[in-house]
């Protein structure tokens, strides 16, 4: 980690339209964070209410002349932008104030490049930041040239940004199709654990909501899990036993949050297409914040991208132990199953895993079979792919009552009871 004296001196700019649904303040004190995530130091901010942003500033002049004099008097470094700025934006910005000028959207890309750790997740960040910069070379590369490198510059890099447009567009279909080749190999590894009856679980989530803790505390993962924003990007899947003895995948997913880059929904796809796929989606919030209900809104909106709004969830209020639960509610709960939990405590983990289990689809049946003796190995199928409810040992055989996976009928197919073998064709 920087240290303050090391670190940039940024400061915070937004602007209020009062219409964008989102509380400014809070947006701005969420950039604070993830400024700080990626290295800044936040010395000061500025909120402009406009009835709307100025095309060539932003700010308005009159505003962002103040911050021109904020910067020179703190010896700032850098402007942050809560919204997305043009290329010309950019640069007149720049001209003014005299630092170098980042948006929301360019930081956000700045941590992922920073966080990846895959080939993969280098691989999308990248063609998200190049899908990103094409339509702001002019002012960016001008604002490069003068100003150096830093927070924003990560990933492409300032020589990537000096070759032509023509170089970075092919470099781009060169990314998609390396995420292409990346998605298809995803897909066969669903389709296999579909053919093979694999249930899987997708966490979705806010970013910071509690996501990798949770997985880690379910499965012993040891996923790299802090209280920061976007502490983990790639992917990580992990088996887990239910209580009525079935086996799911638990799939962590990466981070949603508020204005969220397209670009980024774009390029992260193949991985989010998880959640997409999955037979349960387990949409995870941080029930101690205050925007929790923006969380799950936030949440519900990239589901919805996605078009798995459909699929079976569970709403999972995590870190319920910092808050005393008073029976009030979040609006958009109403007709949703949820379950109150402490991924860091372990509370409510026992309601929590009986609801996954009913919510998943069935695809176990219930058996009674008279096994001969010399067919012993069977009852290790059974519990491998299925549950051993009881064994009684008979003259003419064993008795076995449990379930077993659908797809793994056939194997004891033959030893079933007369009142539960499936009735012959004719």
């Amino acid at each position: 980690m920087e240290s303050e004296s090391e670190s940039e001196r940024a400061i915070l700019c937004g602007i209020c339209t009062g219409g964008d649904g989102y509380s400014s303040e809070a947006t701005l004190a969420e950039l604070a964070e993830l400024a700080s995530a990626a290295g800044a130091s936040v010395i000061a901010t500025a909120l402009q209410n406009r009835p709307s942003p100025d095309n060539a500033t932003m700010l308005g002049s009159g505003k962002l002349r103040e911050v021109a004099e904020l910067c020179r008097s703190e010896k700032a470094d850098l402007l942050i932008f809560d919204d997305e700025l043009t290329g010309t934006q950019i640069k007149n910005i720049e001209d003014i104030a005299g630092v170098r000028v980042i948006d929301r959207t360019a930081l956000i890309l700045d941590i992922f490049a920073k966080r990846a750790r895959s080939g993969e997740g280098r691989l999308q960040v990248e063609l998200a930041q190049l899908k990103y910069l094409v339509p702001r070379l002019t002012g960016i590369r001008s604002g490069l040239s003068r100003l150096g490198g830093g927070i924003g510059t990560r990933g492409p890099g300032e020589s990537k940004l000096e070759t032509d447009r023509r170089h970075i567009r092919r470099r781009i279909l060169s990314l998609e199709a390396g995420i292409k080749e990346i998605s298809q190999r995803r897909e066969l590894l669903r389709e296999r654990r579909a053919k093979d009856g694999v249930l899987t679980a997708a966490l979705v989530g806010y970013t910071n909501a509690g996501k990798s803790t949770l997985l880690n505390a379910l499965t012993g993962a040891q996923v790299f899990a802090e209280d920061q924003l976007f502490a983990t990007l790639d992917p990580t899947s992990r088996g887990l036993l239910l209580p009525d003895g079935r086996s799911i995948v638990l799939i962590d997913t990466v981070g949603f949050i508020r204005k969220l880059p397209h670009h980024l929904v774009d390029a992260f796809r193949s991985t989010l297409e998880e959640a997409a796929q999955a037979d349960l989606i387990l949409n995870i919030c941080d029930f101690s914040d205050p925007a929790a209900q923006m969380q799950l809104e936030v949440a519900d909106g990239i589901l919805g991208e996605l078009g798995c709004l459909d699929k079976p969830q569970l709403v999972l209020l995590n870190k319920c132990d910092l808050v005393p639960f008073t029976g009030a509610l979040l609006p958009g709960l109403a007709g949703r199953k949820f379950v109150r939990i402490s991924a860091k405590d372990g509370t409510g983990f026992d309601e929590m895993l009986a609801a996954i289990a009913r919510l998943l689809p069935v695809n176990r049946k219930g058996i009674r079979l008279l096994l001969p003796y010399a067919q012993t190995a069977l009852i290790d199928d059974v519990r491998r792919f299925g549950a051993v409810d009881g064994i009684e040992y008979l003259p003419q055989g064993i008795e076995l009552t449990g379930s077993i996976d659908t797809e793994r009928l056939h194997l004891v197919e033959a030893y079933l009871h007369a009142d539960d073998a499936p009735p012959e064709e004719i």
